[in-house]
């Protein structure tokens, strides 16, 4: 299933759903958003945002699949 960002209307990865859940609710089931919205919501750079998701899927965090 495809979904787009609830902000922006960008093509979302499984990255971004996981980042959603991270920093937003891990219970969230609509209203996604796109690293580029996260990183203006919470005031950080997007590469700040691709740095903390690499951190937590290197954790063994679940909402972060292993890239191959």
């Amino acid at each position: 299933m495809q979904s787009n960002c609830a902000k922006c209307n960008r093509l979302l990865d499984s990255d971004d759903i996981g980042a959603s859940k991270k920093l937003i609710n891990r219970g969230m089931t609509e209203g996604f958003c796109c690293k580029a919205c996260l990183a203006k919501e919470f005031g950080v750079t997007e590469e700040r945002i691709t740095e903390k998701i690499e951190e937590w899927r290197e954790s063994g965090c679940l909402l972060f699949t292993q890239k191959v």
